[in-house]
């Protein structure tokens, strides 16, 4: 049996193993390890197995992925969101649709201080849905809202997903951050028109909400105001240099508890949840990591991504449309498992492929995350849909209804990012330069 057949089945196998209810992060190690010992020996394999897990458990640039973990546990479980929100409330919580475009602002700000798409529809099924509710909002706006805004979490940094892309492909985390901006607030932009949209075809969707005083909005910019700070702070730090991605989400973590010590939101309570959930996070990534190694380096052996890159460059069709190809396969498994586990274990088959046709890492690496969003929306899985109704109540279906006018927007703000690949690079190509 040839090596690339070898390669073949194992691919069968994790997918099969997966579907039987096992985490991808243990499919990828066991397959990873017996198709080692297949193709070279036992010794070989275990070997193989223990320097991975050493190499990644000790790299020092992994921790980076606790750090945020911490930084964004701390934001999740104070005020800061509820401050955040409050302030969106005032100013545009007046308009027609201004409680569902207050979330989109409101999760958009929380979302730059925190790294968790999950905590982000956690944290706004709580605060903003019964807001939504006591004013009258349909449940198919507001929780469709809810469910698609929060998929930002995959490309605005700081972005758990950017980092790993970096980590796995060695591209620049300080420029994938940069290169995430642009098409955040593109989004962002598009899921308020879609808002807008909606309300002025059907306007008892969303019953407007009293109008806050000037005075009142005014007294909310000074909370903006630190998330900018702190947000220039993290970023702008590793983009100048001045601090490594590590130190950036120390520095990043500090603020955020100092923010909240000041305010006197912390309390025993809080900092054990915050530390419990950013170690049971950061341990379920880092596995993930270590998993793809050893899966990656049995992949290696079978040469399967590289020959997949040079079948791929000389096809006798253009290379977008091998890209669209890659696309669609990142859509479906984006759709059936979790977008973080899939884009660990497709990203070192299909990079070499994108690479080799030519096509820049690190809008790759946003037209990947930008896929994965919409994946993150559609069955079966459903990701965000399915946690936002296990929290709420609120019934699949309607759920699925309000997110199909958000999805379009997500279609088309991918369809644009792959016409014009400058929207993500033209703020890394600015600000650091040409790579």
């Amino acid at each position: 049996m040839s090596d690339v057949a070898v390669g073949t089945y194992g691919i069968i196998l994790l997918l099969f193993l997966f579907l039987t209810g096992l985490e991808m992060a243990y499919c990828m190690i066991l397959v990873g390890f017996l198709g080692f010992t297949f193709l070279m020996s036992f010794p070989a394999a275990s070997n193989l197995v223990i320097k991975d897990f050493f190499d990644n458990f000790t790299t020092y640039s992994y921790t980076v992925i606790p750090l945020f973990m911490v930084m964004g546990e701390f934001a999740s479980n104070s005020n800061i969101a509820k401050r955040l929100y409050l302030g969106a409330h005032r100013w545009f919580g007046h308009i027609p649709g201004g409680l569902a475009m207050t979330t989109v602002v409101g999760a958009t700000a929380f979302k730059a201080m925190c790294g968790s798409s999950l905590a982000t529809v956690g944290t706004f099924s709580n605060l903003a849905l019964p807001e939504m509710d006591r004013y009258g909002y349909k449940k198919e706006l507001s929780c469709g809202t809810i469910a698609s805004v929060s998929t930002l979490g995959m490309i605005l940094p700081p972005c758990t997903v950017l980092i790993i892309y970096g980590l796995q492909v060695e591209q620049s985390i300080g420029r994938l951050f940069l290169a995430g901006i642009m098409p955040s607030l593109m989004i962002a932009a598009f899921f308020m028109a879609v808002i807008a949209g909606w309300v002025s075809i059907n306007p008892v969707i969303a019953p407007r909400a009293e109008k806050a005083t000037w005075k009142e909005r005014f007294l909310v910019i000074p909370d903006a105001l630190i998330v900018g700070i702190i947000f220039g702070i993290v970023i702008g730090g590793m983009i100048t240099g001045f601090f490594s991605p590590t130190e950036s989400g120390t520095i990043g973590t500090v603020a955020i508890f100092l923010l909240a010590l000041i305010r006197k939101e912390v309390n025993p309570g809080m900092i054990i949840r915050s530390f419990k959930g950013a170690l049971k996070t950061s341990i379920m990534t880092l596995m993930l990591i270590a998993g793809s190694a050893v899966f990656g380096h049995f992949l290696a052996i079978t040469e399967i991504p590289m020959i997949t890159a040079k079948w791929a460059a000389g096809l006798p069709i253009p290379g977008a449309l091998v890209m669209i190809l890659v696309v669609v396969i990142y859509l479906v498994g984006g759709s059936i498992m979790d977008d973080l586990a899939f884009m660990v274990l497709a990203t070192p088959i299909f990079f070499p492929t994108a690479v080799e046709l030519g096509y820049d890492p690190i809008w790759f690496g946003i037209l990947i995350c930008v896929t994965l969003m919409i994946g993150g929306l559609i069955p079966p899985v459903a990701i965000y849909v399915f946690i936002l109704g296990n929290i709420t109540g609120v019934p699949f279906k309607t759920i699925y209804k309000g997110v199909v006018p958000f999805l379009i927007a997500l279609v088309v703000a991918l369809l644009i990012l792959f016409v014009f690949p400058q929207i993500a690079l033209w703020l890394p190509n600015l600000m650091m330069g040409k790579a």
